[in-house]
């Protein structure tokens, strides 16, 4: 393969997500690459990730990527060579952008996802402070990142799926359950951050005075085997279990719960209103940026089940549930992968490379 050749205009893009799984970071990464493929202002990707990553399935067949493996940050720095930006995906790929900086005085730009505190330690200092720029998926994450940045810090939120569902699945899984109130929830099974446990306690509540809802959980994680004996008393609860599709399901739920205990965003809930379904989720980290009480869907106060049974209860009346859903999607165009990579190829753009210079060759 001969080497790539970066031309005056265009740009040279390292992406960097070191993530083991594949989970909305890595949804988004995927999103955002897909987008920029087709920009004429960018003549190349290259994707830096675990050889056993799942991303690599998912851009296969995405034009002018690359991929370069590497288990660790230490790794695949050789390989990836110069570019005209390394485009940070996870905390892993932070400390990977940092160092391909030193060796190869290529600018790094860090987009952070969560919500939770960055530890103050060295490390993090230098990483954060070294960086060209700094991106937030939401307001809660950027006030966290402020004090480390040297820059302001920019937000850019994720992006809906824009995957066409197959009505077929959608229609198979709701004949399941004839005549029943489908409130639906995806996420990884893991209560301390995604607080299934919540949702549960709001089926508790309801299994009585609301006997035709029922609730269905997809996904899997460390918490699957506890969250399930916990319920085994609740017979309006189902475990659906992990759809890599879940986009072709959301269409038959009535209501999508969302009861995150913290949350950076919360990308899921774009797609279900993609999907035109009305969401509630808990008002806590960046979920209030997509979703405005009484507007694009309900809120409640985290951890709070009562609160949550009440807003599903509400949800119940169809003309609510019809206004919120054409309100969520009113304002979808804000969040579509095409503005997304809009949004970030105005903070690539400056980096251009002035001149021409020589790439890696392709491993």
């Amino acid at each position: 393969m001969l080497p790539l050749t970066f031309s005056e205009a265009a740009l040279h893009i390292i992406h960097a997500n070191l993530a083991r799984g594949f989970r909305g970071g890595e949804r988004q990464t995927v999103l955002l690459i897909q987008a920029l493929a087709g920009k004429d202002a960018v003549a190349s990707q290259t994707l830096v990730c675990r050889p056993d990553s799942p991303l690599r399935a998912e851009l296969a067949a995405t034009p002018g990527v690359r991929f370069v493996g590497a288990r660790h940050q230490l790794a695949g720095h050789r390989r990836a060579g110069r570019a005209t930006l390394v485009h940070a995906h996870d905390a892993k790929a932070v400390h990977w952008a940092w160092l391909h900086r030193r060796r190869y005085k290529t600018p790094y730009l860090i987009t952070r996802r969560v919500d939770t505190p960055i530890k103050r330690k060295r490390s993090n200092l230098a990483f954060y402070r070294g960086a060209y720029r700094c991106v937030a998926l939401s307001r809660v994450i950027a006030a966290e990142v402020a004090p480390l940045s040297p820059h302001p810090v920019v937000k850019i939120p994720s992006a809906y799926t824009p995957l066409a569902p197959d009505p077929d699945v959608a229609r198979a899984f709701r004949a399941r359950y004839p005549g029943q109130f489908l409130v639906g929830h995806a996420g990884a099974l893991v209560d301390r951050h995604k607080g299934q446990r919540v949702l549960l306690d709001a089926a508790r509540r309801l299994q009585r005075t609301q006997p035709d809802m029922r609730f269905v959980f997809f996904g899997r994680g460390e918490d699957e085997a506890a969250l399930k004996q916990e319920s085994a008393g609740l017979e309006n609860v189902v475990w659906a279990g992990f759809k890599a599709n879940i986009g072709d399901y959301l269409p038959a739920l009535d209501v999508f719960a969302f009861p995150s205990r913290n949350e950076g965003l919360g990308s899921v809930l774009l797609d279900a209103m993609h999907a035109g379904v009305p969401v509630v989720a808990s008002e806590v980290g960046g979920i209030p940026d997509i979703v405005r009480d009484g507007e694009t869907g309900l809120l409640f106060p985290p951890g709070d089940d009562e609160a949550l049974a009440d807003r599903l209860a509400r949800l119940q009346d169809p003309a609510l549930r019809q206004t919120l859903a054409n309100r969520a999607t009113q304002r979808l165009a804000d969040y579509s992968p095409d503005a997304m990579a809009n949004a970030y190829l105005a903070l690539y753009a400056p980096l251009s490379p002035p001149r021409t210079a020589r790439g890696p060759s392709e491993t």
